[in-house]
């Protein structure tokens, strides 16, 4: 189980990495464009605002997979029970004010994770 787990939260750290990706370098791009439904002026008007969002995408990855390398297996636990709950509150409000598909992308992912987690 616990394994299983391990493996749900390393995907949402590469769904996070893959936020990254289109939201920091392929915002203006045609995949950027087609996946947030932006047309090309409105993309440009918010790339800044993309990037950023994009690097805090990052910073939640970068901390998933703090705890999936993590030596302690208590403070690793912590560390990744953190991270994904972070990323559900984040995956919540982005269902509550910008689409409701990033509860099931983002948020949905990361409860599962969780309660394997917690299972484990």
């Amino acid at each position: 189980m616990n394994a299983i787990a391990n493996l749900l939260v390393a995907l949402v750290a590469v769904l996070h990495l893959y936020f990254l990706t289109l939201e920091m370098f392929l915002w203006t791009k045609p995949l950027g464009l087609k996946t947030f439904h932006n047309t090309p002026e409105k993309a440009a008007d918010s790339a800044v605002l993309a990037a950023n969002q994009g690097l805090y995408n990052g910073f939640l990855a970068a901390g998933l997979i703090w705890g999936l390398l993590h030596g302690a297996p208590a403070f690793a636990f912590q560390i990744k029970v953190f991270f994904l709950l972070c990323v559900i509150v984040a995956g919540v409000y982005g269902a509550a004010t910008v689409s409701r598909r990033i509860l099931y992308v983002q948020a949905a992912p990361a409860a599962l994770a969780l309660i394997l987690l917690w299972l484990a």
